[in-house]
């Protein structure tokens, strides 16, 4: 990690995210939300009406597992480029622990976490398990290419899979965008690429310290 300049306002910048690991991240974002949207047309006929965003329902089911695919291809770009960085440790299960200061915001009495909290670590393999869940089940049911290889016992047990991967993933989606907007400057970050000293000593201290090469005692 390289250190930036200064943002307009003076205060000194470090950078979290490279263009393409932003890059990345904002497409698996779109893709999600066109599988999010498509796959609850096709799960109940109360949203049916929502494959008119896709052209209407056969285009919907063409389109959707293409997606799916390219989503979990992009996904596991990232999740390979990041996984040295989520890798849970003794400091983020306590601070999993603690979870009623993180609630209330008393971060002076959490421990010290690096890149990434225990919660995001926590997402990291809730989304890495309902990726696989998605595409292993995903290639069972899908009727074009698969599906005619498997019973239908095995097909209906993927199609339960599917939708409950489905909704769990969009639950952790969900704690993810509120988590971002709750934590001023996350959505900048991935924005812009930095974060200030003063953003990276607050949440992140233990990478902070590693970003500027100063022992974790100091």
């Amino acid at each position: 990690m390289k250190d930036r300049e200064t943002s307009p306002d003076g205060h000194r910048l470090i950078q979290r995210y490279t263009p393409g690991q932003r890059t990345n991240h904002w497409i698996v974002a779109i893709s999600f939300v066109l599988l999010a949207l498509s796959g609850l047309a096709l799960f109940h006929p109360a949203m049916f009406w929502l494959t008119n965003l896709f052209g209407g329902g056969p285009w919907t089911r063409i389109l959707h597992p293409f997606v799916g695919v390219f989503m979990f291809l992009c996904f596991a770009w990232f999740a390979a480029r990041m996984w040295r960085h989520n890798k849970m440790e003794a400091r983020d299960r306590e601070w999993l622990k603690r979870g009623r200061d993180v609630i209330t915001n008393r971060e002076d009495r959490l421990p010290e976490v690096g890149r990434y909290n225990g919660g995001q670590k926590l997402l990291y393999y809730v989304l890495i398990v309902c990726m696989i869940g998605l595409l292993l089940s995903g290639i069972v049911i899908w009727r074009q290419y698969f599906s005619f290889y498997f019973p239908i016992t095995v097909i209906r047990a993927a199609s339960v899979v599917h939708a409950v991967c489905g909704l769990v993933m969009i639950c952790a989606i969900v704690v993810h965008i509120y988590a971002g907007i709750w934590v001023k400057g996350s959505i900048g970050a991935m924005m812009r690429g930095t974060v200030t000293w003063g953003w990276a000593w607050k949440h992140h201290r233990a990478w902070f310290r590693e970003v500027r090469k100063e022992p974790l005692g100091k």
